[in-house]
């Protein structure tokens, strides 16, 4: 018996098929494209993404056609929900978080309920990036759809939806609409009548590892799945990644250096104080019933490498070819081997926790004439960092302290990155045997609703293993110190700016 994990992204998907022993024995990935019905406007059309779930599930199986499936979960980009009939028929493209749409809606919320008392029943900063106000933008302007709403699905629910024709959503991403009520961990009466919205539109609620119920017949037939495989409730993507990264108790905290860097800290009973919303810090349910989360995050992670690489990086990306190896790998072998005086502020897509200003650009501090590509490489890497011991600070001011971090994503491969991590933000950063935290957090899910693990700790323990532990040095921590002090001072005087 064989467990998949599924991860449905903004712009692609991705179908994994592990042993029972967490080995992968295969995996898929489909890229898909947003759609843009006006300029500024960012959309995700439901079918097509459907469409590539089901061509990377039949990928993977194509490989193993006498394999069979115990159970499979889901881990999904939150915020975007798609309207469906009671016949099941999608009736437009899901909003993506990052439209516009809904920041009137959202000030009427304001108006209605405030900011204080939204944080202190959802968890989340009031914000139009939430499905709630995207809701009440459709009902405004789009009110036939509306009308015809059975339920507003998020991606992950819909998915489940297609497997099994039941709707659910778990508790990590309802918590992503702006109307659960997060300690209570039912849907919020009060939020609802402030949206003027009927409180059933969304699916109803179960826990993160709860069995929805079996893949259907003609899904199966057509996937290659088995009608009797199960179909777990998964979560929201940064939930999943923390479980998959072994994130179970208080002090400890997931380091996602993707595309987008996030810090993730699990603690176990909500923090709704008026330093979380300060900050613009959300409390989530975790995955694990009874503990919470919280997403520190920059736009800008391994996302600002890549643009160097792109930029400036031809000369380097020969040179890799040359001798075999990858361009990031060379970067690093090339980059300067001691701190730089170099700061840079890397909100090149506007700044994420704890500013969340998108008007904010990023910014190269202290550049002469003796500057080097290799320094800039390393500062490019520095300055996320102390944009990231930053979002710590205020994690600590909001009462979640975070002792160790254990590293994952892209930027987790390069050895030079976490020991500048561990330098510049003073704490142990693990390196983990995890290429894809999420996609092993659903595994686990699936795993331990089928009865292939008895608990998720027993799961950690067999699947995941740090491989190393970077720990703050001197003489490099005193001079980050020092350096860090003059990144706050920079970062607050571009804000007048």
């Amino acid at each position: 018996m064989s467990l998949m994990g599924l991860d449905i992204g903004t712009t692609g998907c991705k179908s994994s098929l592990f042993d029972e022993a967490g080995n992968m024995l295969a995996a898929s990935y489909k890229e898909y494209a947003l759609e843009h019905p006006l300029p500024g406007y960012y959309e995700l059309n439901p079918l097509l993404v459907w469409s590539s779930v089901q061509q990377v599930i039949h990928d993977v199986l194509s490989r193993f056609p006498a394999l069979k499936i115990k159970a499979l979960s889901i881990s999904s980009l939150g915020e975007a929900v798609i309207p469906v009939d009671r016949n099941g028929k999608v009736l437009g493209n899901a909003i993506l978080y990052l439209d516009p749409r809904g920041q009137q809606q959202a000030k009427q919320i304001e108006q209605r309920v405030g900011s204080e008392r939204t944080m202190a029943l959802t968890g989340v900063p009031l914000h139009s990036m939430f499905s709630l106000p995207k809701v009440m933008w459709i009902k405004e302007h789009q009110p036939e759809v509306y009308e015809n709403t059975w339920k507003f699905m998020l991606f992950g629910d819909f998915i489940a939806f297609q497997l099994t024709g039941i709707p659910a959503t778990d508790f990590t991403l309802a918590s992503r609409t702006m109307a659960l009520n997060v300690a209570r961990k039912v849907w919020e009466p009060e939020m609802f009548e402030a949206a003027g919205i009927r409180d059933d539109i969304f699916p109803d609620l179960v826990p993160s590892g709860h069995i929805i119920g079996q893949v259907r017949a003609e899904a199966a037939l057509s996937l290659g799945l088995q009608p009797e495989t199960l179909v777990v409730a998964g979560g929201h993507d940064q939930a999943c990644a923390a479980l998959g990264a072994g994130i179970l108790d208080e002090l400890q905290a997931i380091d996602g250096i993707g595309t987008v860097e996030c810090i993730t800290p699990a603690y176990s009973a909500p923090v709704l104080n008026r330093k979380m919303l300060e900050h613009n810090f959300n409390c989530a349910p975790h995955v694990i019933e009874g503990r919470y989360l919280t997403y520190a995050f920059n736009f800008t992670g391994g996302s600002l490498l890549k643009w160097y690489r792109d930029q400036f990086g031809s000369d380097a990306a020969a040179e890799a070819r040359k001798l075999g190896v990858g361009v990031y790998d060379y970067l690093n072998s090339t980059a300067a081997t001691q701190p730089t005086n170099l700061l840079v502020v890397p909100h090149f897509a506007g700044s994420g926790t704890p500013a969340m200003n998108p008007q904010a650009v990023g910014v190269i501090h202290g550049l002469t004439f003796n500057t080097d590509s290799s320094q800039l490489y390393r500062a490019l890497m520095e300055g996320v960092t102390y944009e990231m011991r930053y979002n710590l600070e205020c994690l600590g001011d909001a009462g979640i302290q975070v002792d160790t971090l254990r590293a994952v994503g892209g930027g987790a491969k390069s050895d030079l990155w976490l020991q500048i991590k561990a330098d510049i933000m003073n704490r142990p950063i693990e390196k983990l045997n995890v290429s894809e935290a999420g996609t092993l957090g659903t595994i686990m899910l699936a795993g331990k609703s089928s009865g292939v693990y008895a608990s998720y700790e027993e799961a950690v323990k067999l699947l995941v293993k740090p491989l190393k532990t970077f720990l703050p040095g001197q003489p490099n921590r005193e001079i980050y110190d020092e350096l860090y002090a003059k990144y706050k001072k920079l970062s607050s005087a571009l804000v007048g700016i």
